[in-house]
């Protein structure tokens, strides 16, 4: 009886491939993969596009400190989901993904299996109906390496740009702040993941398993957001990067950035933290952080976190209450 593969160095490239391909595709297809290159529909005449990269013991462990293994589906999952978030934040509707993907030859086949099901799974869940994995690039490397590059389709819609915030506005979110953050401590954490409660494994697949809200990047363009930008990085440094492009200052509340860190208290006491410190400063929850004319009434899903202010120099970009934050939020380069 032959042997089963179960390492990828036992397969060659096209067979490999071979069990991949049958797991991607999705309607909007022109040339799927397959193929050089896909060819992809663009109704609008204009297309969104966003690049993203997954580096393991960067930005996802194979096997965390409390037991937990990282399947490929998680990561076919997050690659997904990080991707289609930077498209949502521009107000845009996935329409691709090509996916570059590095691997050890020792990594399981069935491990890469997962990760072909984990991003057409999370494609569907996530409510990207018109998108699909259109091709892509496979190598051998020293680690895990996933880099995806997304499109998308504006739907005659003017893009929702980080640069559009002005005085006097709004500033709301959509999604969960924190979520993901709690979940990466707990998978940092010495506890026993087996030992885990329900809540605590649901906050660690918010962090395996992001779900950013599709639905409301559209509904917030519809609505007319002044400006519009997805929070990887944290609540503080994306709302830095707003004002930055802005050329304004943003004063959070913080009653209500209170009332967010209460629902993460128990986990935080758990581990000895501040529960604030997670939802100012913890990244990947990929929600949307958005702008709006005080007037108009908030899309579903948004609520007001904060006001936009004018820039004045002797003040920082982001306050809480008029004080400065004590949280930076994620920065890959320091230290």
């Amino acid at each position: 009886m032959a042997k089963h593969p179960q390492q990828v160095a036992e397969l060659g490239e096209g067979e490999l491939l071979s069990r991949i391909f049958p797991r991607l595709g999705g309607p909007r297809m022109l040339v799927g993969p397959g193929d050089d290159a896909a060819v992809v529909g663009a109704p609008d005449g204009r297309i969104a596009v966003s690049i993203d990269t997954l580096v393991q013991d960067q930005d996802f462990r194979l096997e965390w400190p409390g037991g937990y293994r990282t399947t490929g589906f998680d990561v076919g999952w997050k690659c997904a989901a990080q991707n289609l978030s930077d498209i949502n934040a521009m107000g845009a509707e996935a329409t691709s993904l090509v996916v570059s993907l590095t691997l050890p030859g020792q990594t399981p086949v069935s491990w890469v299996e997962g990760l072909a099901d984990g991003l057409s799974a999370a494609l569907r869940a996530l409510g990207a109906v018109d998108c699909a994995v259109a091709g892509g690039d496979l190598g051998r490397g020293g680690q895990v390496v996933v880099t995806a590059a997304v499109t998308g389709d504006l739907r005659g819609r003017t893009p929702v740009l980080r640069s559009g915030a002005r005085p006097g506005d709004v500033l709301a979110v959509c999604g969960a702040l924190g979520e993901a953050a709690a979940g990466l401590a707990l998978l940092e954490s010495s506890l026993d993941y087996a030992e885990l409660d329900g809540r605590q494994r649901a906050l660690a697949a918010v962090q395996s398993r992001p779900c950013p809200p599709l639905a409301a990047g559209p509904a917030a363009a519809k609505a007319g957001a002044h400006a519009m930008m997805d929070i990887s990085d944290g609540l503080v440094r994306d709302a830095g990067r707003l004002c930055a492009a802005s050329g304004v200052c943003v004063d959070l509340d913080p009653d209500v950035l209170q009332q967010e860190s209460a629902t993460l208290a128990d986990i935080a006491a758990k581990l000895d933290v501040d529960p604030l410190q997670w939802v100012l400063g913890g990244g990947e929850d990929h929600g949307l952080l958005a702008a709006f004319a005080p007037e108009r009434v908030l899309p579903r899903g948004f609520r007001r976190v904060g006001t936009v202010l004018p820039r004045l120099e002797e003040q920082g970009m982001v306050t809480i209450g008029g004080e400065l934050p004590s949280a930076a939020g994620w920065d890959h380069f320091a230290g």
